[in-house]
């Protein structure tokens, strides 16, 4: 829960800029680098690229197959995934994340029932991506390379990189829809993903104190230094918290474990699409593609912004 001087001025902005906007189907939504008009048809469609990701991680994690085994039309013909793979999981962790990996299906079905969507894109799944954002995070590498697959505790690491982004970007398109259908829609996205990063910070939480093997180093601190990444890669400011944070970041400035992350009244944080992009592309660029997505996003969002380069 960080403080207040750590609110985004651009954030603010953009809400008092839209109490102005007629009710209209689209509108500018960023003050920068954007140079489209954006209407609620993007804004669902954009979260398509998250919803992917979070859906063949967890399918593969837990069955060792992913959404073509599903229900192969929800991909629209998009390449399958690199590098995904059955984890090590003990009986709990897989029944939970299979529990998000068909949850995912649904999401998916849900934003495509009200969009044309696009195919599934192009998504790096691989042992090696988890590394390289596990060395960004710790500033150097790490030896030997992290593996995501390898055990349980190793796979709530690699889940707790994901879904929490797709959660900022549901609170931070939240007030830019105009559509009464749309709102609704996010809202019940927004309220399953919050859930699943709970569970996911939940189950880590109990294990905050111990040693993530053999690299000497806590469960909690892992999830300071992702999260501190994750701020980097923004470029907005403090929207992220690990689990175990200064009293004073805490909920009402008087406790140390952050079992939720929200700002300094406990409120979630919201981050727009580029900030999504930096971070899930891992190149703090939302118009230089790679990590997750190593041919960038899909959708007229993510395209105008690969565009837009400079």
């Amino acid at each position: 829960m960080a403080l207040g001087k750590h609110f985004i001025s651009i954030s603010f902005t953009l809400f008092i800029a839209s109490l102005f906007l007629p009710s209209s189907p689209s509108f500018n939504v960023f003050a920068e680098p954007a140079i489209l008009d954006f209407n609620d048809n993007d804004l669902l469609e954009f979260p398509l690229n998250l919803e992917f990701l979070e859906a063949e991680f967890f399918l593969y994690g837990a069955l060792g197959s992913g959404l073509d085994a599903i229900d192969p039309k929800l991909a629209q013909g998009g390449p399958l995934p690199s590098g995904a793979k059955l984890a090590n999981l003990d009986p709990l962790t897989k029944d939970i994340i299979l529990q998000f990996g068909y949850q995912e299906v649904g999401h998916l079905r849900a934003i495509l029932s009200k969009v044309k969507g696009f195919p599934r894109p192009l998504l790096n799944l691989s042992s090696e991506a988890f590394a390289t954002i596990m060395d960004n995070a710790f500033g150097k590498p790490l030896n030997p390379p992290f593996d995501p697959y390898a055990n349980s505790i190793n796979y709530l690491l690699a889940s707790y990189v994901i879904p929490y982004v797709g959660l900022t970007g549901y609170v931070g398109a939240a007030h830019l829809l105009q559509n009464e259908t749309s709102k609704e829609l996010v809202a019940g996205l927004l309220g399953v993903e919050s859930g699943q990063d709970a569970v996911i910070r939940t189950l880590l939480y109990q294990h905050k104190d111990e040693v993530v093997n053999p690299y000497n180093v806590s469960v909690a601190e892992f999830t300071n230094r992702i999260s501190m990444l994750r701020d980097k890669l923004g470029k907005m400011g403090m929207k992220d918290e690990g689990l175990v944070v200064a009293n004073s970041v805490g909920a009402e400035g008087k406790i140390s474990g952050n079992i939720l992350a929200g700002d300094d009244t406990s409120v979630a944080y919201p981050r727009q699409p580029q900030e999504v992009l930096r971070i899930v592309y891992g190149t703090g660029d939302e118009r230089v593609p790679g990590g997750f997505h190593p041919k960038g996003g899909d959708g007229r969002i993510a395209k105008s912004l690969l565009t837009n380069r400079a």
